[in-house]
Parts: structure tokens; sequence; C-alpha cells
């Protein structure tokens, strides 16, 4: 975990209003590999392991239903544009269909250049390492309990996050989300900075009107997939 992401940390229990303190126990390269945030507020703990923090309530962590149910990647959280399944790769390189998928997603967070956060949810760790090194400078956010096992990758910071999201409001240039809609639109748009973008791959019926509402204006709309920026 990038250890500048800390300063845009919310404790998940008080709410956005409560920052949490890192107690860093081992640090490399600016990066958070063993530590401890705190809450000064409810003075909570949540470990960070591996260079993965664990931001979920200490229910779920003690439970780790979420995590093992996480473990396999399923096919909704595939990043758009990647096959899965026996055929995957079929009639053409999975590097090419990566890179493709790459770019796509670069293309519509819409983020130039850093220093700079973006979040995605449901999407592969190599989608988000791959967006990461296009532009330098920029923090991909990654969230879920899946993510916990698989290692710290430059430009990659990894969370385990609950049913709202522990950042600061405004705090992501852009937000992504994909797969089964386990975090709330709402949430998301909540946590993108001003003229940030929202990217949602699987949108509802109900998503345009509630990004209206939300104060986003619809740039691009392909199926169920839309770009929307803050107005």
């Amino acid at each position: 975990m990038y250890i500048l992401l800390t300063d845009h940390l919310r404790c998940p229990r008080c709410g956005p209003e409560h920052g949490l303190v890192l107690l860093g126990e081992r640090i490399e390269a600016r990066r958070v590999l063993e530590g401890v945030l705190g809450c000064p507020n409810c003075r909570e703990r949540y470990p960070v392991r591996g260079g993965w923090a664990d931001l979920r309530g200490p229910v779920a962590r003690s439970t780790g239903a979420e995590g093992r149910e996480a473990a396999a990647v399923p096919a909704s959280h595939q990043p758009a544009g990647v096959e899965v399944g026996p055929r995957a790769g079929a009639g053409r390189g999975v590097g090419a269909d990566l890179q493709e998928s790459v770019l796509r997603l670069a293309a519509q967070l819409g983020v130039r250049e850093g220093p700079a956060f973006v979040l995605v949810s449901g999407v592969a760790i190599e989608l988000a390492a791959g967006v990461a090194g296009l532009v330098p400078g920029l923090e991909v956010v990654t969230v879920g309990a899946g993510l916990e096992g698989l290692g710290e990758v430059p430009g990659v910071s990894r969370l385990a996050v609950g049913a709202g999201l522990p950042l600061a409001a405004g705090s992501m240039r852009a937000v992504a989300l994909a797969g089964d809609g386990a975090i709330a639109l709402e949430e998301a748009a909540r946590v993108v900075g001003p003229f940030g973008r929202l990217v949602l791959r699987d949108a509802d019926p109900t998503a345009l009107e509630r990004l209206a509402r939300l104060g986003f204006q619809v740039l691009a709309q392909d199926g169920a997939e839309v770009v929307a920026v803050r107005r």
C-alpha cells in the first residue's frame, strides 16, 4: 500500500470525518508492507499485512467469509474484453486482450498525469497494474478481500472494504466499478473529486437517473458501460 494513501483513509466504523493513523512496522520504497491503521476516535485497529490493508469491520475480519468467497475471481469480475474459461485467448494472445482492456479502462478513467489516485472495483489485479503503469505518478486503489495473497505490485494499493468506502470525500480522481455492484453507486460518487470520472461497467437501468441526481453528466455510453463526469 502506498504510504501517501493513508492521508485519504477514513475509519469505516466512525465514518468519513475520522481519519486513521498509521503505525508502520515495515515500509519499503514508500510502500507499507506491514503495520496497523488505528482510529484515534474509536480505538479500532486495522491490519496491513503483505501490503494489503483490511479495512472491514472486526466481525467481517474474524469470520473471513468474504475472503474465502472472493479467493477465486468470478467471471462477472473479469475485465471487459477479456474472455474467461477454457477458450480464453483462443485465436489471439491473452496479452493482447489484456493490453486492449488496459488501454480502454485508462481512457475511460481519463487521468493523463499524476500524482493522482483512482479507485477500481471488480477488475483483475493485472488490469489495475497495467493502468498504473501507463500514467506516471498514478496509484490505482483496488478493493476486494480476494486480493490478500496476491503480493505487492508497484502502483497498486490493495484494500478490503465493507459496504462503505473508507476514503475521504473527493479523494479519488476517478472511480471504476465492475462486477456485481458490491459498492453502492452513491458511495463511489462520494469519493470522486471535482471534474472526476465515474465509470460503470455493469450499469443497471436506474444508473443514468441516479448519476444525474448525484451531479454527474454522462460522457459516453456503450450498452451497460457508462462514463460520467462530475459537473
